[in-house]
Parts: C-alpha cells; structure tokens; sequence
C-alpha cells in the first residue's frame, strides 16, 4: 500500500513540475524560426511583469506635450523631442533602480540565453526555475543596464528654449537644475567649474545624493563655450574647449565630489553636561562633500547657435564650374556686422532642422562632445499668428501681465485688435522674437505707466494710432460717464477691426 502511495506521490510530482515548467513560458529558439519571447507570469521570480509597470503618477508624452501647449506656442517637434526624452527618463531611472535591486536587468534577463541545448553540456539556471544555460554562455560579468540619451536644442533667441526647460520644471517630479554654460571655465581658472551644475542639481534634491542620481540638467548658452578658433592657439581656450572636454565625463556618466554647502557646525565631542545633569545632544556633524552619480542624470544642451545656419547653407549649396554654373547668393552684410537679434523674417524655416552632427564640428565642438548628444531637436522661429497667440492667448501672457500690472494701481487698461496686430509686425520685424514684445511693450506703456499712477486717470485705451505713433494713449476718469465713454470707444474700434492681418 505504501509503495502504491509513493508512486501516485510521484508521478503527481512529475506532473506538477511539467505543469511548473510549461508556466514558465521560457524562451524558444527553432532553426526554422526567429527568437521569440513569451514574459513569464506574475509572481515568478525574476518576472518582468515588474519592469513593464509605468511608474505612478508618470504623465504620458501626449500629457506633457499638453501641459507644454498651454505655455509655449508652436515648436511641436521640441515638445515632442523633449517630452519623450522626459518620459523615456523616468522610465529608465524607474527600470535601472528595479535592475540593481532586483540584480537582474529587464532588457538583458539571463533567460534570454537559454537555448535548446543538449542535455550534457547543461547546467541548471539560478535565475530561472527548470531552465538550463550553457556554460559558455554564462555571462560573468554585470549585465548594462538602459542608457540614456541628451537632448540638444537649437533655436533663435526668443523663440522659447529657456520657456520650455522652465515649463518642465513645474511639471516634473524629479530635481531639475538650470545652469547658464557662459559663466563655465576650465577647473583652476576664474568662474564656474562644469561641476557647478551637479551642485545646484544636488541642491534642487534639498541635499540629496539619491534623488540627484535621477534628475534633470538643463544648460542653456551652450553655443557660447564653442572653440573660438580652429587654427593652432599660443594659449589655451579654457572658455570653450576646455569646457567641453570637462564635460565630456560628466555627461557619459561618473561619480562627481559636491562639496557640502551646508551651516557650518563643529564636530561632535560628546555630550556634555548641563546644569541640571542631564546630558546635552551632540552637534550635528555635516559630511565634507556628497557623491553623486551622473549615469542616470539626463542632461539637456541648448543654443541659439547663430552663424549655423552659414555653414548649412555651404553644405547643401551644390558646386559646379563653367559659365552657366549657378552661383551661390550672397547676403548683404548689416551695417554692423552681426545682427544684434536673429530676424523673424526672411529666414528658412527649415534649415535648421537640416543640421548634421559635422555641422556643429565646424562650428567648434569637438566630436566627442557631439557624440555624446544623439538626439538633435531646433526650434523655428516666431512668426507674427505666434506672436499673437504669445501676447493673448497662452498662460501667463504679456497683455495680460500689463493689465495685472495697471490692475494693482487700480487702472484698467485695454488694447484693441487692431493695436494688437500692429505690435506683433513690429515685433516681427525687430526680431528677437517673444524677447522683442516685451521690449516694444515697455515702449509703448512708458507714458501710461508715468502719468496714471496716482492721478485721475482710471481707464487707459491703447489704439493702432498710440502703436504707430501717431498718437498718445487715450485717458478716461472714474465717475459712470468717463467709463461708459472708455467702453464705447473701445467697442467703436472693434467695429471698425476688420479682421486679423498677420
């Protein structure tokens, strides 16, 4: 009877391992057939269920490109860019942390090494229950984990780089610091050493190293630490070059020594005795420096990089000879050189977005440092319709920080479409983009912002004559009669509004 029992005990055994192994879903590999991986089911050990769980409260690009639309106008393919490029961040920081802890990579699990291999020349797997590897295969090292992948932006100034990078710094739920590359040099020479950005990283995760691990660097003017020449130097170029390669490790991944900024205390020397006998707390001792670990720092580059688009065009221009050969245009030079502001007008739109990683070697970085930015993203820019909806329509807009502004000084102040539409063409012709509308708006409120303040005026109109100058803003009291005047002039303006003319 007991010999019975055992054999029905073992063959159950048998069955349940069949039925263990068949749950498993390892991988197979035929001759006939390509790979193919089927994810084991939850709560096997070394399961990548656990990797394929999007983190809580992760936004979608779709959302953060959403979020992004109601701030900046236009420039859908760097929403698009660094939307992903955000969210592909909190992926792979969510997925690194599961890999060490777990020890165990999600894209590089050992079961993908297991094959149909013969009996002998097998050994049981460790990671995977049932499965076999072979010896030779065994990986005896770490397996890599993600990489990430730096954004560079390029786009004219006022066009909304430093917009977008602020913008995602409200949204994101990881430390995000914002350096400006200008005031960067050399270790050992005058200014900021490059490890000033980790720093201020390091102080956006309120001093702390793991949360710095996983943030967000965002580098604006870094077109400006470009080489200055490309012919041999008597002396070194510790402003651009130089800058460059000292980021060069930084930006690829390593261990950067943050000194503490904290109050400074004195060491503890044990406790000593109050009056009453009872035993004083010691200080608090604060360490030296932090290390922080930029393998999992996403660092996002951006630059107006005027002058690129000169080296684009002699890329693209195609060369012949002879007499009917088509030669090049050449532009007109401005009168002072350079222009003080990249024009709005008369400007290929897409020309940037034809830019090369060669093309940027030209222009003076060196090509370890472009290699190490492999997604490329530019900005277009402003046209007058943008303009427009940056003065009226998004979140936080010019018209209606002015009239928040007159608000507090108990005016009101009112702009009329027409007057609207002629500020943007001036704005677009000045150029300097959204840069430029708030410099013509001081301009044009120089005189409303001197004389309402403290006087009878209330209510202050500006027309299209007040923009083109020929006229002064119109002023109106505070009793019935002086409103009623300011509503139906401004409502006599509208009537005579024809329709948008950008």
């Amino acid at each position: 009877m007991l010999d019975g029992c055992s054999t029905r005990l073992r063959c159950s055994c048998r069955a349940y391992r069949a039925w263990r192994l068949s749950a498993l879903h390892t991988p197979s590999r035929s001759v006939r057939t390509n790979a193919h991986y089927v994810p084991p089911s939850d709560g096997v050990p070394g399961s990548s269920a656990m990797y394929n769980m999007r983190p809580s409260g992760l936004a979608t690009p779709r959302e953060l490109v959403h979020y992004l639309d109601q701030y900046v106008v236009g420039q859908e393919s760097a929403k698009k860019v660094l939307s992903v490029a955000v969210y592909n961040h909190y992926n792979r920081v969510h997925a690194n942390m599961k890999a060490v802890y777990y020890d165990e990579p999600p894209h590089l699990s050992r079961a993908d090494l297991t094959n149909n291999l013969p009996t002998g020349a097998t050994q049981p797997n460790p990671y995977h229950q049932g499965g076999v590897v072979s010896e030779t295969l065994a990986p005896h090292t770490a397996l890599p984990l993600f990489e990430k992948s730096n954004v560079l932006v390029i786009g004219p100034t006022g066009s909304g780089k430093t917009l977008l990078a602020k913008t995602l710094a409200n949204v994101l739920d990881v430390p995000f610091s914002v350096s400006d590359a200008t005031a960067f040099t050399q270790a050992g020479y005058v200014g900021d050493d490059v490890d000033m950005c980790v720093q201020r990283l390091l102080q956006a995760a309120n001093w702390d190293p793991y949360k710095a691990n996983m943030g967000i660097v965002y580098i604006d003017e870094v077109d400006k630490i470009a080489r200055k020449s490309s012919g041999p130097e008597s002396t070194r170029d510790v402003g651009g070059e130089g800058v460059q390669q000292a980021l060069l490790r930084m930006m690829e991944g390593s261990v950067v020594n943050v000194p503490a900024k904290g109050p400074s205390m004195p060491p503890p020397t044990g406790g000593s005795r109050s009056g009453r006998g009872q035993a004083m707390p010691a200080p608090v001792q604060w360490p030296e420096s932090y290390a922080v670990d930029t393998s999992n720092v996403l660092f996002i580059l951006s630059g107006a990089f005027v002058g690129l688009e000169s080296i684009i065009k002699r890329r693209m221009a195609k060369g012949s000879i002879g007499f009917t050969a088509n030669l090049p245009e050449e532009e007109a030079p401005s009168p002072s050189g350079v222009p003080f502001f990249t024009p709005n007008t008369n400007t290929s739109s897409n020309l940037l977005s034809q830019v090369e990683p060669a093309d940027l070697v030209k222009y003076g970085f060196i090509p370890e440092f472009i290699s190490r930015t492999p997604s490329i993203t530019t900005l277009s820019p402003l046209s007058p319709s943008d303009l427009r909806k940056v003065l009226t329509e998004v979140k936080g807009s010019l018209i209606s920080q002015y009239t928040a502004l007159f608000g507090y000084s108990g005016i009101e102040i009112r702009f009329t479409s027409a007057a609207i539409d002629q500020i943007c063409k001036k704005a677009a012709a000045r150029g300097g983009g959204a840069r430029g509308l708030r410099g013509i708006m001081e301009t044009l409120l120089l005189d409303p912002m001197y004389e309402a303040p403290g006087s009878w005026i209330k209510h202050v109109l500006i027309d299209e004559a007040t923009v083109l100058g020929d006229g002064s803003a119109r002023y109106w009291g505070l009793s019935k009669n002086e409103s009623s005047k300011f509503w139906d002039a401004w409502a006599l303006e509208e009537q005579r509004y024809t329709g948008n003319t950008l």
